[in-house]
């Protein structure tokens, strides 16, 4: 580490705040080298974050807001954000190992246009509405309000670190909510720039607060915190347990986006080379390192050889090296730690008999760095077939029958993403109607769009994150009941009240 290492520190009430113990360091995953340190934030921080934000809610300086006054300091942080961009884009790069293509469209491009559609959903939500007229047992109205949460806590992970804390962000924001948001240690810094712009934008002090910490203390105590209203969480399946638990005692609402294991399904007509080129971007992506990635591929036994003699010699043509150059297709994975996890399943496949069918070459030196890999004769039961590997590994699945196919698409614990190819789109649809799946890709696959809810089922997650409907996890119900018969005698008061005789029409 040199002596220029650029130290950040956390943003808590509108302040930058530093802890006294030893900080985390940055490591770039392309050449293990230290080049950032970040405040190691504890437990009291994660306290002085819900404090600030719960000060703000009650001050009501950003509820009191119109939902246009909202939505005009949000587009103002998406304006900061875009004069980022190349920082954000070479901070991507540094902390979690992106290729700088992938991080330009999607990990900072999609950030930045994700957080302007909730800046514009605030505009046209429905924060209230009027309900029909009711005649019995009285005359009356209603409207119905939907109303912030108070204080939000956001729990985000390392592989898509700004984009994921934008979908918690975005609709926290245009509902009126305060929030308090924890990177994973190993990714804090474009949520770091993120409160920059949010700063800079004018957003209040105390309504965005951002505490880096380990998971096992700040995430554990956001998730247990009494004035914590609401945890949105986005991680593995076992972490999503505990944090569903702890949340359970206060009754918090939780959304919950976990593992998958997607099932990507190739029927008997499907355009070869469309199909092909899908299922390495499928499962490649990030170097395999996203949570809705296709990494069971489902092929007819009849296109089987042909189809991974296609795939392999498509693989041989991606280039993998320094993510920073415009001509590289994969990068390292984000630490030394995920690149033993993935080896140790490469090896395990082989231990449960799977082929090792092709394993790309990696660059020589520092980093951490794995090859694209892909097995055959994987059976549905193995366990590379069943867990999540998190890397670039493909497992190919042989089916006789299309029933056959579905069944082993909905043989497991996950089901956040799968996808379906076919010439026939009726076909494809009808498949993709009994996939057990939060989302189903026809003919293409990680089309992710803000404009659409996403989330898994089973123990993929719960709730759904995007679309239209995304404010109401943020916001709770109010009935406002309305009389409107302005008389006494019209009420139903007499269920519980004697009738009072001399009573008149005056001195009602």
């Amino acid at each position: 580490m040199t002596t220029d290492t650029k130290h950040y520190r956390m943003y808590i009430d509108g302040a930058w705040v530093d802890a006294a113990d030893d900080p985390f360091e940055m490591v770039d995953p392309a050449t293990g080298q230290v080049f950032a340190t970040a405040a190691r934030g504890r437990t009291e921080h994660a306290d002085l974050s819900v404090a600030a934000a719960k000060r703000a809610h009650e001050r009501g300086e950003w509820r009191g807001k119109s939902p246009e006054e909202r939505a005009e300091v949000m587009s103002a942080i998406v304006a900061k954000l875009s004069e980022r961009m190349d920082e954000l884009v070479e901070l991507h790069i540094k902390e979690n190992g992106v290729t700088i293509r992938q991080a330009m469209a999607f990990h900072v491009g999609y950030s930045i246009s994700h957080l302007q559609y909730f800046a514009d959903l605030a505009r046209s939500y429905a924060f209230e509405r009027p309900g029909p007229q009711l005649s019995y047992p009285t005359l009356a109205t209603g409207v119905v309000r939907r109303e912030p949460i108070g204080v939000v806590a956001g729990i985000v992970p390392w592989n898509f670190p700004l984009l994921l804390a934008v979908w918690k962000l975005g609709p926290a924001l245009a509902a009126g909510n305060c929030i308090v948001l924890k990177p994973d240690e190993k990714t804090p810094l474009t949520l770091l720039a993120l409160a920059e712009a949010a700063h800079e934008a004018g957003l209040p002090p105390g309504v965005l607060n951002i505490v880096t910490g380990e998971g096992e203390e700040v995430g554990a105590r956001l998730a247990v915190h009494p004035d914590v209203r609401k945890i949105a969480f986005t991680g593995s399946t076992a972490v999503g347990r505990e944090i569903s638990r702890l949340a359970a005692d206060n009754v918090k609402r939780v959304t919950l986006e976990l593992g998958g294991k997607g099932a990507n399904i190739v029927l008997a007509d499907a355009d070869l080379d469309t199909a092909v080129d899908g299922a390495l971007f499928a499962c490649m992506l990030y170097s395999g390192q996203a949570c809705e990635s296709g990494t069971r591929l489902l092929l007819p036994e009849a296109l089987h050889d042909d189809f991974v003699a296609r795939l392999i010699e498509r693989a041989k043509t991606m280039k993998i090296g320094d993510p920073a150059e415009f001509d590289t297709d994969l990068g390292p994975v984000v630490s030394a730690e995920q690149r033993e996890r993935i080896l140790g399943y490469i090896e395990l496949g082989q231990k449960e008999g799977a082929t090792l069918a092709y394993s790309g070459s990696v660059p020589e030196g520092p980093g951490f760095w794995v090859g694209p890999t892909i097995f055959t004769g994987v059976r549905p039961d193995m366990r590379i077939a069943q867990e999540e590997i998190f890397g670039p590994v493909l497992c190919v699945i042989p089916y006789g029958s299309v029933d056959e196919a579905v069944a082993i698409a909905n043989d497991s614990e996950y089901g956040l993403s799968a996808g379906v190819w076919s010439e026939d789109v009726d076909a494809a649809i009808e498949v993709a109607r009994r996939l057990e799946s939060g989302t189903v890709w026809i003919n293409d696959w990680h089309m992710v769009s803000v404009e659409y809810p996403f989330g898994g089922v089973k123990q993929s997650g719960q709730g759904r994150e995007l679309g239209p409907h995304s404010l109401d996890e943020y916001t709770e119900e109010k009935f406002v009941h309305i009389d409107l018969s302005r008389r006494l005698d019209r009420r139903v008061y007499d269920l519980v009240l004697p009738p009072v005789a001399d009573r008149t029409k005056e001195n009602v």
